[in-house]
């Protein structure tokens, strides 16, 4: 593709041929989007490629609003996820070390005197 403003009236013809066969690719190829008309252009010529041309701008705007929204709407549904993810909560013992020590001696103790 060319990548600076172009004129040629041949270019106009030969653009406006491969639009007209529906071969949107070759054109882009040929330098559709860079195309300059002058005056001495013909008409049907240049009406077609510009036609083209906006129908192309449309597109890819569309297609950028398209792959905006999906990065939106991923995003979004990333954060509602991360919303609704359970809150992991550690579980603390209920009672300190020291006491729970004693608690399980006490308790020991009381099992050995059941015993017969």
């Amino acid at each position: 593709m060319r990548t600076s403003a172009s004129h040629d009236c041949a270019g106009a013809s030969r653009l406006a041929a491969l639009l007209a066969d529906d071969d949107i690719d070759a054109a882009l190829d040929a330098g559709l989007m860079d195309f300059v008309a002058c005056a001495g252009c013909e008409p049907s010529a240049v009406a077609r490629i510009d036609a083209a041309r906006q129908r192309i701008e449309q597109a890819w705007a569309a297609r950028e609003r398209y792959r905006a929204r999906n990065a939106r709407l991923a995003r979004i549904a990333a954060e509602r996820e991360a919303r609704r993810a359970p809150v992991v909560i550690e579980k603390k013992p209920a009672l300190p070390p020291a006491a729970a020590a004693v608690l399980a001696r006490a308790k020991a103790k009381a099992a050995q005197r059941r015993e017969p």
